[in-house]
């Protein structure tokens, strides 16, 4: 069985904290939903659950829309052609780019990990 992600925790792993920071805005996927046909999320007992492909395709869309620059009919005519998958092969293209910098964000979360494993390990051990 696949795991499924519900829109409270996408929203927390894409980062997309409200302006204020009180409240996670889940209102952000909730649009994109209306606006991309790709990000269709299963529905149990009236909550919206994320698989993982559908996660990849949101952490693209929000790559897309916030990195790049691109605009929302940008996104929507790269999505609905199939060059997603032909610019695997290109090593200046959306897709490694993306690649490039999701990469580089779970290296920097290893990294602070490590860090507090090791702080905390010196702090237990005296």
């Amino acid at each position: 069985m696949k795991k499924l992600i519900n829109i409270s925790k996408l929203t927390e792993i894409l980062n997309l904290d409200s302006s204020n920071g009180a409240k996670i805005s889940n209102h952000v996927l909730r649009y994109w939903e209306k606006q991309f046909k790709q990000i269709r999320p299963k529905r149990i007992n009236n909550r919206r659950y994320y698989s993982s492909e559908q996660v990849e395709t949101v952490k693209m869309v929000k790559f897309l829309l916030k990195n790049n620059g691109m605009t929302i009919n940008g996104v929507k005519n790269l999505l609905n052609s199939n060059t997603n998958k032909l610019d695997d092969t290109n090593d200046h293209g959306l897709k490694i780019t993306f690649l490039k910098h999701n990469f580089k964000n779970r290296s920097k979360k290893i990294l602070e990990k490590i860090k507090k494993l090791k702080y905390n390990g010196k702090k237990n051990s005296s």
